[in-house]
């Protein structure tokens, strides 16, 4: 409601002082003050207000309408308050009020807190870019990573979507009458370039002016952004499977609570709850925001409702999105990194070496060297240091290269794992610490 009177009424100014229609004064500051006033001071009290005259007109824009000319009765604008909703379909003021809660949200809400959880992430990366751990492919052990690597993975995949959602002005609006024609407008002011005006006023208010449309801004920019966040979304959940995945293991440990419980009838249990919470809330956030960015963009010829219900619901979807954000951030800050546990399960998997053991083989065209790792390492139990440094020590290889292969070992087998780490250039400007979005309340360090 507030931001529908603020469109209202800066397009009812907009008339007045910039396209100065024939007939009329521009209006003085002290009148701009008391219009201007009417969204600035907008309250619960003033929206009540707004739905009792809604029950009147069963109508939530000419609700809007008739509530500003209730505000400025009996004061020297009340012989204007006919042109309060001037030229507008009901349309005109609601994509231009969606199309601003919108960008605020984004750069006001939704930027700050996905900013502190991607630079979380990209700390511990850091912090933990020479810690070795074992990979897994197909839930097998693998070649080795380091657990900074592997948050480094996500720090990129998240910056790149955020750049692809904060790079381009993605909201458009219009305000072009009943059926994107300036029908109304031309008969009323023919003389005016209605084009031109209401391009000024689309861009005034922070956004693009789209020039073609129906009865309605088609919200193609709507879809794009619900679809950007939904794979911000994803890849978030992505990490989320992740960290329950390394608590399990118990690579990760969950600092306790005094007074927390984590089972109703099991004493000993720690829960991932707020990683399991964070990928609850983000699948119903990206279940709202596929039907959205999938229906909005289509309306039947020059308009049907079916949009008006379904774009109710998109403070709804962004909610979840925090709530997500939130859980996964406390999540963190709950984590300690399990050292001995990491490396132990990394220290006696020395049928990890079979991979680089068989490429020097490959180097100098040895007979079947895959072929030969198989059978010496695959499904085998027993396979250890010895196993593996007896293998080499018989290889006619040149020594340079037996002596590398001899000194590897699980744990520095991690290829160059750290170096794309210290390689990695943030997107974002980082502070110095941390900070979880958590415990964000009145700062401001991060933001």
């Amino acid at each position: 409601m507030r931001y529908r009177i603020l469109v209202e009424i800066e397009w009812f100014i907009f008339l007045f002082n910039n396209v100065k229609l024939k007939g009329t004064n521009p209006l003085k500051p002290t009148e701009l003050k008391i219009l201007r006033s009417i969204y600035e001071q907008f309250d619960v009290v003033a929206a009540k207000r707004v739905k009792d005259i809604e029950k009147i007109t069963n109508h939530d824009v000419k609700a809007c309408e008739y509530y500003i000319k209730e505000q400025i009765k009996n004061g020297p604008i009340e012989q204007y308050q006919e042109f309060v909703h001037f030229g507008c379909t009901s349309e005109d003021i609601n994509n231009l009020s969606y199309g601003c809660m919108i960008r605020d949200f984004l750069e006001r809400e939704y930027m700050p807190i996905l900013s502190a959880v991607i630079q979380e992430l990209y700390f511990m990366a850091v912090n933990y870019n020479n810690l070795p751990m074992l990979a897994r492919t197909h839930g097998q052990p693998a070649s080795p990573t380091t657990l900074g690597k592997e948050l480094i993975n996500f720090v990129a995949r998240l910056e790149t979507e955020t750049e692809l959602l904060t790079c381009s002005k993605f909201l458009l609006g219009k305000i072009n009458g009943a059926v994107g024609n300036y029908n109304a407008h031309q008969v009323s002011y023919p003389e005016v370039d209605w084009v031109e005006q209401t391009k000024e006023f689309v861009e005034s208010l922070g956004l693009e002016f789209n020039q073609y449309t129906t009865q309605i801004e088609p919200h193609d920019c709507y879809a794009r952004i619900f679809d950007s966040v939904r794979r911000i979304n994803t890849i978030l959940l992505d990490f989320d499977k992740d960290m329950w995945g390394y608590i399990s293991f118990g690579y990760f440990k969950q600092k306790t609570l005094d007074g927390e419980v984590g089972s109703s009838t099991m004493p000993h249990k720690v829960n991932p709850i707020d990683f399991e919470n964070s990928e609850g809330n983000l699948g119903i956030a990206n279940s709202l925001l596929e039907h959205m960015s999938a229906k909005l963009p289509i309306s039947r010829f020059q308009r049907d409702l079916t949009d008006s219900t379904v774009l109710r619901n998109v403070g709804s979807a962004f909610t979840y999105c925090i709530l997500a954000y939130r859980s996964l951030s406390l999540g963190l800050s709950k984590c300690e990194v399990n050292k001995k546990l990491i490396q132990a399960d990394l220290s006696d998997k020395w049928e990890i070496l079979a991979e680089p053991i068989q490429m020097v083989m490959r180097k100098y065209m040895l007979k079947n060297p895959y072929e030969q790792l198989k059978a010496l390492t695959r499904g085998k139990g027993d396979v250890n240091k010895n196993t593996i440094q007896s293998f080499i020590n018989k290889l006619k290889i040149p020594t340079p290269d037996k002596k590398r292969l001899l000194a590897l070992t699980p744990e520095k087998y991690v290829g160059l794992a750290e170096k794309l780490v210290d390689d990695y250039k943030p997107k974002t400007s980082f502070s110095s610490g941390g900070c979880s979005p958590a415990g964000c309340e009145g700062c401001s360090g991060c933001h």
